[in-house]
Parts: C-alpha cells; sequence; structure tokens
C-alpha cells in the first residue's frame, strides 16, 4: 500500500471519516493552484504558515519539532531568502505560526506556537513567542517575548494559533474530536501563566487556522477541508481543500481574497485555493443569515471520500442529517464510533514518536 493512501486510510480513523477508492466527494472547480514548493531541503515538516504583514511575496515557514526555534522567510519562487533563530527560546512541540501588524506603527508581528501537546496535558502550560517581524531579509538571530498559557478547563492538544488583527487578540484552536477554540487575555503577561478561555466549537481534529487581513472572518483547517468563520461559533461557509500528504498550515492571501495550504514533506506544494465571491461578500458583519454551504460536498456514489467537519460528535450527527441528506444514521454512528476507537490510536502513535 502506497504511504500516501496509508497516510489517507489512519487520517480517516482518526478523524472519524468514510473513506472509498477513487475520486473525492468535496466538489473541486478546478481554481487552486500550486503557488510555489518549498525548495529548502532543511523544510521537511512545514508546520506553520504566514504572509508577511509589511512586504511584498514574502511567506514564513516553520518545521514542527525537530528543528529548533528557527522559522524561514520564503519568496514566491519557494526559496529560502532568509533563515531566522528565536535567541532563548525552545521548540518542543511548534505547531503554527501567525503574522499580525500594528495598526498605529505599521511594525509586523510574528507569532510562533509551541502547543502540541499528544497527551493532552502532559505539559503543565504551553508557549508561545512574539518576535518583531524582521526588517531584512538577511539570517539572523531575533530577539522574542515566551508568553506562557493554561487552559481554563485542562490540557489540550492544539496545532492552531491565529491573531485578530483588530483587537490584536490571541486564539489557540486544539486538535481533538471535540476540539474548541480558546481566546488569550487581552493583556499578556510574562511573568505569570495566562489562562485561555473556551469561546467556541471548532471542528474535529484542526490542524491549522488563521484571521483574514481585515479581520472579518478566520479560517480552521482540518487534514480534507476548511471551515469559515465570522465569529467564534458563527459558522459562514465550508470550503474545500487539495488533495495533500499531511496538511497541516493555512492561511489568508495578503488580499484576503484566497487561502494557502500548506503540507509537511520536502518540495511540499503550497496551494492557492480562491474564496467564492459569496463567501467574501457574507464576510462582512450581518445578520439575519443563514450559514453558507459553499463547495459543499457532492452525493457519495462508489468511490468517494467524506469529512464529518463537524465540532463535537454530537454535532457531527446533527448536521449529518441536516446538510448530507441520504447518510443513514447507522453509517453516522459508524464514523463516531470509529473516531472513539482511534483515541487510544493515537494515543499509542504519540508514545511511540514522542
Amino acid at each position: 500500500m502506497g504511504d500516501v493512501l496509508m497516510r489517507t486510510l489512519v487520517v480517516a480513523a482518526l478523524t472519524g471519516v468514510t473513506v472509498f477508492a477513487g475520486q473525492g466527494a468535496w466538489a473541486d472547480d478546478g481554481e487552486d493552484e500550486v503557488l510555489f514548493r518549498l525548495k529548502d531541503k532543511r523544510i521537511t515538516e512545514s508546520s506553520g504558515l504566514a504572509v508577511s504583514p509589511t512586504g511584498k511575496d514574502v511567506y514564513y515557514t516553520h518545521n514542527d519539532s525537530s528543528a529548533g526555534p528557527t522559522f524561514f522567510a520564503v519568496g514566491h519562487d519557494g526559496r529560502t531568502r532568509a533563515t531566522f533563530t528565536l535567541k532563548g527560546a525552545v521548540a518542543r512541540d511548534w505547531e503554527g505560526m501567525a503574522a499580525s501588524k500594528d495598526p498605529k506603527t505599521g511594525q509586523g508581528t510574528l507569532w510562533f506556537a509551541d502547543i502540541g501537546d499528544n497527551f493532552d496535558g502532559a505539559w503543565p502550560d504551553i508557549s508561545v513567542y512574539k518576535v518583531a517581524e524582521p526588517t531584512s531579509l538577511s539570517d539572523a538571530v531575533l530577539p522574542a517575548v515566551r508568553y506562557r498559557f493554561r487552559y481554563e478547563d485542562g490540557g489540550h492538544n492544539a496545532e492552531g494559533v491565529m491573531v485578530d488583527p483588530r483587537t490584536g487578540r490571541l486564539y489557540i484552536v486544539t486538535k481533538q474530536f471535540a476540539g474548541a477554540v480558546y481566546r488569550a487575555p487581552k493583556q499578556l503577561r510574562t511573568d505569570r501563566v495566562n489562562v485561555l478561555r473556551r469561546v467556541g466549537d471548532a471542528p474535529i481534529m484542526a490542524t491549522d487556522a488563521a484571521y483574514a487581513p481585515d479581520g472579518s472572518s478566520f479560517v480552521v483547517r482540518t487534514y480534507f477541508s476548511a471551515t469559515v468563520y465570522r465569529a467564534p461559533g458563527k459558522e459562514l461557509a465550508r470550503v474545500s481543500m487539495p488533495v495533500l500528504d499531511q496538511a497541516e498550515s493555512i492561511t489568508y492571501t495578503a488580499d484576503g481574497k484566497a487561502l494557502l495550504a500548506g503540507s509537511e514533506g520536502r518540495n511540499s506544494p503550497v496551494y492557492r485555493v480562491p474564496l467564492p465571491e459569496e463567501v467574501l461578500r457574507e464576510a462582512a458583519p450581518k445578520t439575519g443569515r443563514a450559514p453558507l454551504r459553499v463547495r459543499s460536498p457532492a452525493p457519495l456514489p462508489t468511490g468517494t471520500t467524506a469529512d464529518l467537519g463537524s465540532s463535537t460528535p454530537a454535532a457531527a450527527t446533527e448536521e449529518a442529517g441536516q446538510d448530507d441528506a441520504g447518510v443513514p444514521a447507522p453509517v453516522v454512528a459508524l464514523w463516531l464510533a470509529v473516531a472513539v476507537g482511534a483515541t487510544g490510536v493515537i494515543t499509542f502513535i504519540a508514545r511511540r514518536t514522542r
């Protein structure tokens, strides 16, 4: 069995997704394009992705936990233009990054999230590092500010970090079957642990998240799809994602009209996924509108892939009944049973690999 197929089956088991051989169930209009490939041989586990808030055609990424507190500035051709190391930082399990810009000074800021925790509480706290965006694309060691966090309701594994550009508020999105969005305090403290408070649900097994440049919406991605939200708990639309070897990262383009989706692996691609016009229109604050279902799953003929894409098992059952007409309740129950059983698989893999 090929590596890609094996990964697909494992991910399907871990996310409660039923997999069939053949074409995917998510409709695809063919507009997605490979923007570039990460050509640096040192970038083997691209786990976070951000667009420079101040420079043109500059993208940032970093590896997972095995490469130290280092990140890369990449050009529009996928070639590394500079490599930066965070002074005094550690990379226990870096899982995501975000970029923001001070509306008063125009200064860019980069955030690196050391938030992975495969045991949902193995660490007493997690960390996010704040770094002033480099003003020169030349290799350098940069000072960083470390903020420590704990969740109000116990430990969680997480891979998504995002910053609201309007308020500068930091959010963490957990990677669990009952995932959630947590909000950091308005004023972060370095002299004590900051408490993250739950403000909304997140899709099952979310691997990354990002705010739109204007703060009008944010996106949370899973291995197979992405969900756009107007605000925590207020879903706006579903958007299908390109099939990737190990889908780990997502961010918005500088103009906010498309998403960029990345993957782990050598020479991994970064896709540009245009957001439909109706999503862009609906992103502006409005009331009295039902959530959109953009590029929604096609019917399930023989040989398709389906993604629950819901925030909790209960929500998954309800959503399947409302939006996926024709999917029998026993099938939904089977999906949920697989998801519950996969908890043991995750624990086994985490113990063997960490």
